[in-house]
């Protein structure tokens, strides 16, 4: 009898201290203050130049593979190659996820010929995206799973249903190897990456900031959420002291692809103004004007606008310093034996490109403007193309490189820094363990 009290004494005691420790971890919990800013790592494929990032995605979890592209406006995956998910879901037509996502293409996949399965379901929504390398777009079913995208130290979300849209394997073609979809972030899309999480999650708004690395060995990061953004060794808040351009809705693609064009009123070279012919500056009928886009690896220049900033850029270079013959891709080429290195790359013709205003402009220094393609010559870092049909200037990759770009979707801006080299740091070091 005694032993009998004893046991249910101590089950008693036992109870009240696990009550005790739950009520503390309660307590500690709702003290808590949770990260409003996710990190995204973003790595540099040696072999595409594309930007790739990894994702969570379905039931159960394996990592997704997606090559990064600003002007994307939904999270693109290949549904054809081996997609299998307990949680798969497609989106139905008229339903609340099919008007949440204001599906421009506005259409209802009514038959699908096979046995239903991702990509091909009856009586689902659908929209238009597809694959800028390719210049390739088709209409493709919306569905719904399981995402999880983050990284520490900061903070990994994982969302039950996220909208995606599911896409065919013709589409992913010329992506790097391994990777399998294209990671949107359209502004002008409530399905975006960025977009989305701020619907799904108070914690989040739809600010992004991109920061890639140079280096194909370590990575840069895509922060989303609010500011500060910090880089470590030393501790700095790289998001201070960027100069901010409105963002500029080109009327005639935003409704298709949420591309994200700013306005360069005009481009000086050693401090000097380039004769440019403006009206390619302005956005036409959905032609001409600036855009920024992580899937074009160099800044790609109207003919007509490459012709006046070669001039300029070879007037400004130093006397002793002899063009060379240009490479296949590039069109300007220069021995870089008289040339002198310096923290922010080779000591050659600053470039600054002016926004809406003089005051507004984005320095790019010798780090982003010329590149080494062997080991006596260097060449201009801008490609010269008949851009008839597309933005008369398109910033690439390279130029971007080192560089923070915030993109404040609520505020409907964008941010540039200038080389981080200029603070002794870089877009690989946004972990605190780096």
């Amino acid at each position: 009898m005694l032993t009998s009290k004893f046991s249910s004494s101590s089950n008693i005691y036992s109870t009240f201290i696990l009550l005790s420790l739950l009520l503390n971890i309660i307590s500690l919990c709702s003290s808590i203050v949770l990260p409003t800013t996710l990190i995204l790592p973003v790595t540099k494929d040696s072999s595409t130049l594309q930007y790739i990032t990894v994702i969570g995605q379905r039931t159960p979890l394996i990592p997704v593979n997606f090559t990064v592209h600003l002007g994307s406006a939904s999270l693109l995956v290949d549904c054809e190659s081996g997609y299998n998910s307990s949680t798969y879901k497609p989106v139905l037509c008229e339903s609340k996820q099919c008007s949440f996502a204001k599906a421009e293409y506005n259409a209802c996949g009514s038959v699908c010929l096979s046995k239903p399965r991702p990509g091909c379901n009856n009586n689902t929504c659908h929209t238009l995206d597809g694959n800028p390398i390719i210049d390739t777009y088709t209409g493709a079913e919306l569905a719904e799973d399981v995402l999880a995208i983050g990284s520490k130290p900061v903070v990994l979300v994982s969302q039950p249903k996220f909208i995606f849209t599911c896409i065919r394997s013709f589409i992913m073609t010329h992506l790097a190897k391994g990777v399998t979809g294209i990671a949107g972030f359209g502004h002008n899309s409530t399905i975006s990456i960025p977009n989305q999480l701020a619907s799904l999650d108070s914690r989040f708004t739809s600010k992004f900031g991109i920061c890639l690395s140079s280096s194909t060995i370590s990575s840069g990061v895509i922060f989303i959420g609010s500011t500060p953004y910090y880089v470590y060794k030393p501790m700095i808040d790289i998001s201070k002291n960027l100069v901010y351009t409105p963002l500029v809705k080109n009327i005639f693609t935003t409704s298709k692809f949420s591309e994200y064009h700013v306005k360069v009123s005009s481009i000086r070279i050693a401090g000097k103004n380039v004769p440019l012919n403006k009206t390619l500056l302005a956005i036409k009928q959905g032609r001409g004007g600036t855009r920024i886009s992580t899937t074009t690896p160099f800044t790609i220049l109207h003919t007509t606008i490459y012709d006046a900033v070669k001039t300029a850029f070879i007037n400004a270079l130093p006397k002793n310093v002899t063009i060379e013959p240009p490479t296949k891709q590039f069109g300007l080429c220069f021995s870089s034996k008289n040339i002198r290195n310096t923290n922010v790359g080779p000591d050659v013709p600053l470039i600054d490109i002016v926004f809406h205003k003089k005051s507004a402009f984005w320095r790019i220094y010798g780090t982003n403007s010329v590149v080494q393609v062997n080991k006596d010559v260097m060449c201009l870092a801008f490609v010269g193309q008949d851009q008839t049909r597309a933005p008369s200037i398109e910033i690439g990759g390279y130029q971007l490189e080192e560089n923070l770009l915030i993109f404040d979707l609520p505020q409907k801006k964008i941010g540039f820094s200038s080389s981080l080299k200029l603070q002794q740091t870089s877009c690989s070091k946004y972990e605190k363990t780096s």
